[in-house]
């Protein structure tokens, strides 16, 4: 049986590819550490900017997550599209503290105010996830190209 022969990439549409990956699949595997143990999870991001692959993340701080950030907040996140296409976004957890930006975030999601009730509710954390790097794969290409972040 023949290999797959997947399209080539012109390397200045790689940001393109990869936001329309992230777009299409929209809800991203988070990868944390526990101890020595790796643990992945699916997240549904409450913003994504798409201009420097900037990715937050609801959580509460009840949850196992929480302390795996603390602990180490490297983590990674993991798109894959319908056509089995790819974006790796390895980055840096910190809690937003930026008010402004909690206020936005919780005015565009009313399921926020749903399970919440309140942006003010001590339960609510929201990561914002600062790319350190950002990779695409085409389904079959078994390559990662690397998508250059903006500084």
């Amino acid at each position: 049986m023949p290999q797959p022969n997947p399209k080539p990439i012109n390397p200045s549409q790689l940001p393109e590819l990869a936001r329309n990956c992230i777009r299409n699949a929209r809800f991203p595997q988070l990868a944390t550490i526990d101890g020595d143990q790796p643990r992945l999870r699916p997240v549904s991001p409450v913003r994504v900017d798409e201009e420097t692959f900037t990715i937050y993340i609801a959580n509460l701080r009840r949850y196992h997550k929480t302390g795996e950030i603390a602990a180490n907040r490297n983590v990674e996140l993991c798109y894959l599209d319908e056509q089995h296409d790819q974006v790796r976004i390895a980055g840096v957890a910190e809690i937003l503290d930026d008010q402004a930006m909690m206020k936005e975030i919780w005015d565009s999601n009313p399921l926020l105010t749903q399970y919440l009730g309140s942006i003010k509710n001590p339960d609510l954390i929201i990561y914002k996830i600062n790319p350190t790097r950002v990779r695409f794969m085409r389904e079959w290409a078994l390559d990662y190209y690397e998508i250059p972040l903006s500084s």
